[in-house]
């Protein structure tokens, strides 16, 4: 990520390091994996019905798709307040 343009903090090379390692670790964590599992899974499915959900993430607390704005932050609410128990993925992995 050296010169993405998606680079969103100015960290030394050894904080920069630590935080890939840390997301990394983050996106292949098990609840996480099943996440994109169960999500990549629902958007096949609604492409197969027909739907249009360009610009649309799957939201696992609503059950349902929506725009990708509204998916971050808790729709307003911060990111405090969430958990998994407020999150239903139908698929798991492994």
């Amino acid at each position: 990520m050296r010169n993405s343009p998606l680079k969103k903090q100015k960290l030394s090379p050894e904080a920069a390091k630590a935080k890939a390692e840390r997301d990394l670790r983050y996106a292949k964590s098990p609840a996480r994996r099943a996440k994109k599992a169960d999500s990549q899974a629902q958007r096949r499915a609604a492409k197969k019905n027909g739907r249009s959900i360009e610009g649309m993430d799957f939201d696992h607390r609503t059950n349902r798709f929506v725009s990708v704005a509204a998916n971050r932050g808790n729709r307003g609410e911060g990111t405090k307040s969430e958990g998994n128990k407020n999150y239903r993925v139908t698929r798991r992995n492994g």
